[in-house]
């Protein structure tokens, strides 16, 4: 697993798909995989199609973000999909406070998970800087068991 945290650290390439030109905070972790999924494959299987509990309880109740209630081919997990390439997809969300992307690409024998995050009011990076750490720690994971999961399925 590779790992870069920053902004001035995340892969250009990977900021390139971003809609965050400006963004505050930035991830990436990226892994191998020998699977041929698509990028928005490896987006449902990590975070799922509709909100599950979890997600309304992180992304909508303590981040608020404005999700997507319902399953939609437009959407994964209340993230609207806003656009997307043939090797990654990019998924946007926002509230008062904060604007979201999550960005999945798949290239070379290897899947990257991307987190960027503008803070549009105060309240946005205190709670951001406050649930980055949990991030950071179970972004890696999440990734591997999805991998996982897709080269069993697959």
């Amino acid at each position: 697993m590779r790992t870069a945290i920053g902004p001035r650290n995340v892969p250009s390439v990977v900021l390139n798909r971003s809609s965050i030109p400006d963004a505050d905070y930035a991830d990436w972790f990226t892994t191998a995989t020998a699977g041929t999924a698509s990028p928005e494959e490896y987006a449902r299987s990590m975070f799922g199609d509709s909100p599950g509990w979890q997600v309304k309880l992180v992304w909508g109740f303590l981040l608020r973000l404005r999700l997507i209630r319902n399953a939609s081919p437009d959407s994964v997990a209340g993230y609207r999909i806003a656009s997307r390439g043939s090797r990654w997809i990019r998924l946007e969300a926002s509230s008062r406070s904060l604007t979201s992307n999550l960005i999945v690409a798949t290239d070379g024998g290897e899947v990257s998970l991307a987190t960027l995050m503008r803070y549009d009011r105060w309240p946005g990076r205190v709670r951001w800087s406050l649930l980055s750490p949990v991030h950071r720690t179970a972004a890696p994971g999440l990734l591997a068991r999805t991998v996982v999961a897709l080269s069993r399925s697959g």
